[in-house]
């Protein structure tokens, strides 16, 4: 927990300029770190987790970010509960830089409810438990075991840390953010269009991007890399 709180307070976040067409990364006390967005690995990390009760998959997406002068690579992970939602997660960031915001889907579900570990989304949960259940299970099964897990105390926990101030951005990442004329903006490369004309092509015909690369995926821990276009 501690180590969280303190990384949300110390550590900026990615940055993304679709405009010059980097990345930017920031450690506290060194250099910002940019990457052109064209040199930007990524892979989906599939792995599996043994308990003494099951085994579970997991998935996560991985970005490395090589830095030119030091030839470093730094990888920043997002966890994902599936392979679609990683993947999809991807999916959303090259939109982003390719096709700027106005590509991206509306969000449906944006009310608090909605959202995991949201006070609002813990009654709503107890209601539908209500609803579902005979009051014996509906007491024995979700009060008695949410009341001895702290009932909402996690919840207002995790939305205090939610509203902890963020890092900032050192004022020469600041000035890197700043919009550029349109005769600035960063191309891409011929290279590039020419494989999101065919991944594109590809989707048409009902494939995804692991058809497309002829990945056969199995349960087995693997890494599977997507395109940047």
């Amino acid at each position: 927990m501690y180590r969280i709180i303190r990384n949300i307070g110390s550590r900026s976040p990615v940055r993304f300029n679709r405009q010059r067409r980097e990345v930017a990364l920031v450690f506290r006390g060194e250099a910002p770190v940019y990457v052109p967005w064209e040199e930007v690995i990524a892979c989906v990390s599939a792995s599996q987790i043994v308990t003494q009760y099951a085994v579970m998959p997991s998935f996560a997406l991985l970005l490395g970010l090589r830095n030119a002068s030091s030839g470093d690579v730094y990888w920043v992970t997002i966890p994902g509960g599936n392979l679609g939602l990683v993947v999809s997660e991807w999916e959303a960031i090259r939109v982003y830089m390719e096709d700027g915001p106005a590509a991206l889907p509306t969000p449906v579900l944006s009310d608090e409810e909605f959202q995991e570990g949201t006070v609002a989304y813990f009654h709503m949960c107890r209601g539908v438990y209500r609803q579902e259940h005979w009051w014996p299970r509906y007491a024995f099964g979700f009060l008695v075991i949410q009341f001895c897990s702290g009932w909402t105390l996690p919840c207002h926990i995790a939305q205090w840390v939610n509203r902890r101030p963020k890092a900032v951005f050192p004022q020469e990442v600041l000035d890197w953010s700043q919009p550029l004329p349109t005769e600035q903006h960063a191309k891409p490369s011929e290279a590039l269009l020419k494989e999101s004309a065919e991944i594109r092509n590809a989707f048409a015909k009902g494939q995804n991007l692991l058809d497309y690369y002829k990945i056969k995926f199995t349960e087995e821990p693997a890494e599977i890399p997507v395109a940047t276009g």
